[in-house]
């Protein structure tokens, strides 16, 4: 049982430490196969029951819907990256929706996607920044990078543009650019000129890029460097903060590091979770990193923040499938009260509907162990509908 103070690594139960919470990057390799499918075993026995605090008395198992059940009617229509293929793909998560084309070629393995209030989605692949209009279903451009990436190529570890995001005025993408074996970038593209304008210096792999509400700052979380880098939007110089609650043993092999963040609204600081057992509370002014208790215990990955302060995180899996829990959607309070929904199998990313009710959970996820679906909850009564969608489908936009 947990203490309601956040332990430190040598006092979780079983007694595990940090370093056995962590994995060369040789180590991962040589023992993936093993790993699948010891978690793999893990899943098929059901997932953990929900540790919410008033948890429903349903199974999991119960809980989870088959993918020819009806899902719910969001009245919503879903634009997913294939980041196994080449396309996006329109998902309708009702299977009411008008028929047409589903699919739109827009280069090699496309990761992260925006969407601009003129219908213009954004799209970061292996090869440039693709341009579609989302209501003619069809790719209108394709931005090269300014940042040599090297050969294309597909998978976790491929150069390209991963992490993506609009300004609050629409006039400008910001995408980071992954350089194997070095440090990232990230580049400013004039949504006008259709064309890159700008470029920085960010940490490895950058994960995820998000903007402040006023535009000013932009945010790239380096995965492979324990960081956020803060960039200004107006003079291109950039801050490194360090995030790394575990700290950063184990360098590149770590699987303690950053993901993914979300911009709270009240405040404006960066959320950032780790193994559904900490959050780090980022304020991108002072630099200043606050940790706060989380209870999935899981590998986490995707986060999504509502108006409301709401947060949903994506948790994709155990590390240790003897000592953590299995893949869940974590919904979190204001005030810091959680509900852990489980789920079946890896996903990686998560949005949520205009009026919170749904969340639309991508099952593609960076490692081994995706699937071809989404997984549609509902977050009140915790409902879990599972469609088919796109190929490996990573990031997600709602049109």
């Amino acid at each position: 049982m947990r203490a309601d103070r956040l332990l430190t690594p040598a006092e979780r139960s079983g007694g595990r430490s940090a370093g056995a919470r962590r994995r060369t990057v040789a180590g991962r390799r040589a023992g993936a196969a093993a790993v699948a499918l010891i978690a793999l075993v893990a899943l098929l026995a059901g997932c953990a029951p929900s540790r919410d605090t008033a948890p429903s008395s349903a199974s999991a198992s119960a809980r989870q819907r088959t993918a020819g059940a009806p899902a719910p009617a969001a009245g919503e229509t879903l634009l997913v990256t294939d980041f196994g293929a080449d396309t996006v793909t329109f998902v309708d998560p009702s299977g009411h929706g008008p028929s047409g084309r589903r699919s739109v070629v827009v280069g090699t393995a496309p990761y992260g996607i925006v969407l601009g209030g003129d219908g213009t989605a954004w799209v970061a692949t292996a090869e440039g920044v693709a341009v579609v209009d989302a209501e003619a279903r069809k790719r209108t451009s394709l931005i090269p990078y300014a940042t040599d990436t090297g050969p294309v190529t597909t998978g976790e570890y491929r150069g390209g543009g991963m992490g993506i995001a609009l300004s609050p005025d629409g006039r400008t993408v910001y995408v980071g650019v992954n350089v194997p074996g070095a440090s990232g970038t990230l580049e400013a593209i004039d949504t006008g000129r259709r064309e890159v304008v700008g470029t920085a210096p960010v940490g490895r792999r950058p994960f995820d890029v998000d903007v402040s509400g006023d535009g000013r700052q932009v945010y790239a979380t380096g995965h492979d460097s324990f960081d956020v880098t803060v960039v200004d939007a107006a003079t291109w110089g950039t801050r490194r903060i360090e995030v790394a609650p575990y700290g950063t043993e184990g360098g590149l092999g770590s699987w303690l590091k950053p993901h993914y963040a979300a911009v709270r609204p009240s405040d404006g600081a960066l959320l950032l979770p780790f193994e559904g057992e900490r959050l780090a509370v980022v304020e991108p002014g002072t630099g200043r990193v606050r940790v706060e208790r989380m209870t999935a215990d899981t590998h986490q990955h995707g986060v999504a923040v509502t108006e409301d302060g709401t947060l949903h995180v994506v948790g994709t899996g155990p590390i240790d499938p003897a000592t953590d829990a299995g893949p869940s959607l974590t919904v979190r309070s204001p005030g810091g009260r959680e509900r852990v929904i489980p789920l079946d199998g890896p996903h990686e990313d998560v949005e949520v509907s205009a009026d919170g009710r749904t969340a639309y959970v991508s099952g593609g996820f960076t490692r081994d162990g995706h699937w071809d679906g989404i997984s549609v909850v509902d977050v009140a009564t915790g409902d879990v509908t599972r469609i088919p969608a796109g190929t490996r489908p990573l990031g997600m936009v709602i049109l």
